[in-house]
């Protein structure tokens, strides 16, 4: 069974896109390892709670973007026919190099799910 013309397109069109996300996943690591000091820095200094939630809701951001981005990197290398076809998908899949970006993005996930579960800073509402 062949797959439509237009399936194709569409497939090599968001492969473009994610491949642009992915281009972008070094400088998004960097940006949360940076976001990750930055907070780390404030707690030490005793920052008051409004700028550590602050710094906590940027690295919420950074990891956000970085992990769709490790998202977009294996999906690529998963390659166009990945988006039309469930089998091939299932078959890249199992190759070691699109395994190792799948603990990348998902060890991404569970710190962006952790830091909001643990990370960002609560500030106790005003009496007015």
């Amino acid at each position: 069974m062949r797959v439509p013309k237009q399936d194709r397109t569409q497939a090599r069109e968001r492969l473009a896109r994610d491949q642009e996300l992915a281009d972008r996943l070094p400088e998004l690591l960097k940006s949360v390892s940076e976001t990750e000091d930055a907070l780390d820095s404030a707690h030490q200094h005793n920052a008051p709670v409004e700028e550590l939630r602050d710094r906590g809701l940027a690295l919420d951001t950074a990891l956000t973007d970085a992990m769709r981005a490790a998202y977009a990197h294996e999906r690529v290398l998963v390659g166009p026919k990945g988006y039309v076809d469930r089998i091939q998908r299932r078959k890249r899949l199992a190759r070691p190099d699109v395994k190792q970006a799948t603990q990348i993005a998902e060890r991404l996930l569970t710190e962006r799910e952790t830091h909001r579960l643990h990370g960002i800073q609560r500030v106790p509402r005003s009496v007015v």
